[in-house]
């Protein structure tokens, strides 16, 4: 059956924006390409598919459900999938059994990792994470000590894939103090385990925005995430690179575009209300085009008598309150609209774009929100 909108993922940009991070991270350091919220909302068997094919290797999930959803998606042996956050001890036999590697930052993660593995005969493969600052997941960095006993106590049920830590806020050069102290107790993490000879561990800390702005993040592996969509983390981090590099332009290209379709035109006499409620009166005689498109669909109703759409290649604006299933927009100035007329939500048409940095101009809303938003049954049509 048709749905009322679909997403548009561009092949050739992700290919663009993966050569990009490769060639920005270098031979010597592993890319994880971070794919948590369906794939920032682009659809993490869409996209993971294509990341594949254009040389991507290691995928970091939030949880064991994703995990799970990218195995069925990439069944391939030479991928390595990393859980980074949530995986229920009952969900560890699986993990293990799945060669998949997950954080392990408590006690009885470990343990009831070891007991699974056990069970299995097959050896875990996990991420020591270390608390440097973030105050959210991770073993003290004085308890490192009782954690390796324990580890080598079963080193049998147990391979140490990794050691990392989260940095609280790269993105903002406000938190510039509590990042680079952050940095030091990850070294102070990284010397007191190169103490321990039977341990040979791939490092990571940074992320996206780190990976830019503090270089020295990027140890053995770094977690890529909103860049690899053709975002970055925030102006300033794009400022930052910009001027480093001496650009003038995002050398990322977006992989996103949300299309939809005229549903209906209509005509409303002046000193009428369109829609729910008062929020938007007609002064004048207001041709509307109606949108099948409302908060239901990802679409925020915050984005009321603000936002913006694309039709024939011109900007128009959502009149009245968004819908849980449609909107409003008033096309009284267009030359020529009609039903079945195509929609942009996001991207472009003709010299025109809505882009979604450009929805935090409406409303107090950043580019990764706005992205994980976007529902999943939203088919993904894949372009050139």
């Amino acid at each position: 059956m048709m749905h009322t909108s679909f997403i548009e993922i561009s092949e050739s940009a992700i290919e663009n924006n993966i050569r990009f991070i490769k060639n920005h991270l270098g031979e010597d350091v592993l890319f994880s390409s971070v794919v948590k919220g369906n794939a920032y909302g682009h659809g993490i068997r869409t996209y993971c598919t294509l990341a594949y094919k254009h040389g991507v290797r290691h995928f970091s999930v939030s949880d064991a459900n994703e995990a799970y959803e990218l195995k069925k998606a990439l069944p391939q042996k030479d991928i390595s999938i990393m859980i980074m956050g949530m995986i229920d001890n009952s969900q560890l036999e699986w993990a293990v059994e799945n060669n998949i590697e997950f954080y392990v930052f408590e006690i009885d993660r470990l343990q009831a990792t070891v007991q699974a593995a056990k069970r299995l005969q097959i050896p875990a493969k996990v991420h020591l994470e270390i608390e440097t600052g973030m105050n959210r997941t991770g073993f003290v960095v004085k308890n490192i000590p009782n954690v390796i006993k324990y580890i080598q106590e079963n080193l049998q049920y147990l391979v140490v894939k990794g050691v990392c830590s989260h940095l609280a806020g790269a993105e903002s050069i406000s938190n510039y103090k509590r990042i680079t102290d952050q940095q030091k107790k990850f070294r102070n993490a990284i010397k007191k385990i190169n103490q321990y000879d039977f341990l040979n561990p791939d490092f990571h800390l940074a992320s996206s925005a780190a990976s830019i702005r503090y270089p020295k993040t990027r140890f053995d592996l770094v977690r890529i995430g909103i860049l690899q969509f053709g975002f970055f983390p925030t102006k300033e981090i794009l400022v930052h690179y910009l001027n480093k590099h001496k650009i003038f332009e995002s050398p990322l290209q977006r992989v996103i575009s949300w299309k939809t379709m005229v549903m209906d035109v209509k005509t409303v006499k002046a000193g009428q209300f369109i829609g729910y409620g008062t929020s938007f009166f007609t002064n004048h005689e207001t041709k509307i085009a109606i949108i099948p498109v409302g908060y239901s669909s990802g679409y925020s109703r915050s984005l009321s008598n603000r936002g913006k759409v694309l039709i024939r290649g011109k900007r128009h604006s959502i009149v009245g309150t968004v819908n849980m299933n449609m909107m409003a927009v008033d096309v009284t100035y267009a030359e020529h609209v009609e039903k079945g007329d195509e929609v942009v939500l996001i991207g472009d048409q003709g010299d025109r774009e809505i882009t979604v940095s450009s929805f935090n101009d409406y409303i107090q809303i950043i580019n990764y929100e706005l992205l994980t938003k976007l529902p999943d049954n939203l088919p993904r049509v894949i372009t050139k």
